[in-house]
């Protein structure tokens, strides 16, 4: 009877360590930073802009720009071939084997970007310092001006093109009522008034949900239910194929790591090429 109980009490344990780590998804806290970076293995990594990163980052942080990553042409945002992807993060000392921390300066816009990326190239161990700066002066994240500098390793890329569409897939499923295209800019540039940032309008049968809805003004996540609430509102639901988009895609990188990871969604992807290509073809549909 005791050894029922004993193993009925451990079953109950597991299941909510389980449970919330599944909540947190890819997203860390300050509080497991401090610990993760005592590890030889992390590599942690700032897709801040390089302007702030030299005003101030992580110490040890290695700067990543995403503009770095991207095809040289129109249209704009596209990355690189997996090969050449590779290639940059193995030059900047960081390998597909390291635990990974990305964050950024800018609501995790950017982190988001580089995450998606790395997790498309089949690194394993990657996630997002969550932005929490009053959680990050209590664990004493420490910050500095020095840039840092990664030892140049392999990155060996094992791609998962199970969450990344082209084009032609975008056309081929455009009536597809199990699919659903969702358009995370605002919602001036989803329907072409944007003077900020000019816009055509939105992929016809696109759904809207703008990122910055999914983040607190200081860019923090907001809870797990309230992202779901979010969701559902929008018309995003775990039965559907989900497919993320912006102008570049950018934007794209945050709201597939809350469907994908918090939210536990089975099938999330992002349209790469996104607006910037879209509107290229003209016998595309766009709607505003």
């Amino acid at each position: 009877m005791k050894n029922t109980i004993k193993t009925y009490t451990l079953l109950i344990a597991f299941l909510f360590v389980a449970s919330f780590t599944f909540a947190q998804g890819d997203i860390m806290t300050a509080k497991d930073f401090s610990k993760a970076i005592k590890d030889k293995n992390t590599v942690v990594v700032s897709a801040q802009t390089a302007k702030n990163y030299g005003v101030s980052h992580i110490k040890g942080a290695i700067h990543v720009d995403h503009k770095k990553l991207y095809k040289a042409g129109n249209p704009e945002g596209v990355i690189l071939s997996p090969e050449e992807l590779a290639k940059v993060f193995g030059d900047l000392g960081i390998s597909n084997t390291n635990t990974i921390v990305i964050y950024d300066g800018a609501k995790n816009k950017y982190a988001g970007r580089v995450y998606w990326i790395l997790k498309y190239l089949g690194a394993e161990n990657v996630t997002i310092l969550e932005k929490d700066m009053k959680a990050w002066r209590s664990a004493r994240v420490p910050l500095t001006k020095a840039p840092a500098k990664g030892k140049a390793t392999t990155f060996t890329a094992n791609v998962n093109n199970d969450i990344i569409v082209d084009m032609a897939w975008i056309q081929a499923h455009a009536k597809d009522a199990n699919v659903a295209l969702v358009d995370v800019r605002d919602t001036q540039e989803f329907t072409g008034v944007s003077t900020k940032n000019p816009s055509p309008g939105h992929i016809t049968g696109a759904i809207n949900l703008n990122w910055e809805t999914l983040v607190t003004e200081q860019g923090v996540l907001k809870d797990k239910a309230t992202l779901e609430s979010l969701m559902k509102s929008a018309g995003i639901t775990a039965d559907k194929t989900i497919v993320f988009y912006c102008t570049t895609s950018v934007r794209a990188g945050l709201p597939y790591l809350v469907a994908k990871t918090i939210l536990g969604f089975p099938n999330v992807k992002v349209y790469d090429g996104a607006m910037n290509e879209w509107k290229e073809t003209a016998s595309n549909p766009i709607t505003k």
